[in-house]
């Protein structure tokens, strides 16, 4: 979409409201995109990363542009041209919200690895919001060749706890025949930004992708992760972990398309929430008649940490195959009193025993992460997080 017409969208569109199904249990009262400009120059900000590890390539993105850090060998890591024309060609505008972000996005990072390359080290692109009062909407292009390997860390941050912005992402991902993707997105932002992201992947014959996405921060928003596994033998794994406390309310809303013979997914997001946080997840496996011997799975439990603590899981299936193996599960609970008292009664003290609960109920969704430099340090952003 040109962004004339995505301008003419973004006017003419209303913002979402509860009366939408899709956004039924997440009230964008009081969020106005038109109140936040797109600022021209960004603050100085010294954020301590996520990750320690070493890098392929590193890019940063805020408010003043696109900066590589360091450019991987073998592989292309540029600023996002807007003729590109394989933008909008996985995400559509289809509400206010991605209007906004067709008409209004001025920086953008394109990620592409060669057929055949492999990269032993992440790469990392680390998208900034340092300015008070400001729009951020970006645009990430990920394109794996052929028969590729590597991992992408895409990280979403603020510069003070307390920065009220509004960020707009849209994330399209390329995976090539028989390329492997580890995709690991993390939004840890202040308390007092909206943020909404668009994530939508389309996977090739044989192709696998291993997606991870982190929630941690935020204030409100939406999170929309779609896979469309348009090839026979594509594989897809996500695995969700958020925490959420105070206000924050999160809203994942997950789709696995199987469009070809012979495909899997595996969803499996956990949540924990506190104080009067609440969370949603939508989750649909939509199997097309073409897509016999589909085997997918999906995945939703959520821990609540006090009584005020509130989510709502929903998934649902539409199965067009009659060959297929689909299931789900869904769950949401208080904390196991007699898992509480046991481990009281064994001289730790509550707050002890509620940590070392939570660390068992998260420890499934860790476990998948392979690389382990962030599955420990997810586990110990985690751990800060109880007090």
């Amino acid at each position: 979409m040109s962004r004339a017409r995505a301008e003419k969208a973004y006017r003419e569109l209303p913002l979402p409201t509860s009366s939408d199904e899709g956004w039924r249990f997440t009230d964008l009262t009081g969020f106005d995109p038109g109140a936040y400009e797109l600022a021209a120059v960004a603050r100085p900000a010294e954020i301590a990363p996520l990750f320690e590890l070493e890098l392929a390539g590193s890019a940063r993105i805020d408010e003043s542009g696109v900066e590589i850090l360091a450019a991987p060998d073998g592989a292309v890591f540029a600023p996002l041209g807007q003729k590109d024309k394989r933008i909008g060609t996985l995400v559509a505008v289809k509400d206010k919200i991605g209007a906004d972000n067709a008409a209004h996005w001025r920086h953008g990072l394109l990620v592409e690895v060669p057929a055949g390359v492999e990269l032993a080290a992440p790469l990392h692109v680390r998208i900034e919001s340092t300015v008070a009062g400001a729009a951020l909407p970006t645009r990430l292009l990920v394109v794996a060749g052929e028969n590729s390997r590597f991992t992408l860390i895409e990280e979403h941050v603020s510069a003070a706890e307390d920065l009220d912005a509004f960020t707009n992402c849209a994330v399209e991902v390329e995976v090539g025949a028989g390329a492997k993707l580890e995709l690991v997105t993390a939004q840890r932002l202040s308390r007092e930004t909206w943020h909404f992201s668009d994530q939508r992947a389309r996977l090739g014959r044989d192709s696998q992708l291993d997606w991870v996405c982190i929630g941690l921060g935020s204030r409100k928003g939406k999170t929309r992760i779609f896979n469309d596994l348009a090839e026979a033998g594509a594989t897809s794994r996500v695995t969700g972990i958020y925490f959420a406390d105070g206000s924050q309310h999160l809203d994942y809303d997950t789709y696995q398309e199987h469009a070809a013979p012979h495909t899997n997914s595996d969803f499996l997001f956990r949540g924990a929430l506190r104080d009067e946080a609440t969370a949603v997840w939508r989750g649909m496996i939509r199997v097309e008649p073409e897509a016999q011997g589909t085997d997918a799975y999906q995945e939703n439990r959520n821990l609540l940490l006090s009584r005020q603590a509130h989510a709502n899981s929903v998934p649902g299936l539409e199965i067009l195959a009659n060959d297929v193996r689909c299931s789900h599960g869904a769950t949401v609970g208080q904390v196991d009193r007699d898992q509480l008292f046991y481990l009281m009664s064994r001289g730790m003290s509550a707050s002890e025993a509620e940590r070392l609960i939570v660390r068992g109920f998260f420890a499934e969704a860790l476990d998948r992460i392979d690389r382990e430099p962030i599955r420990e340090a997810l586990a110990a952003a985690l751990g800060t997080r109880i007090p």
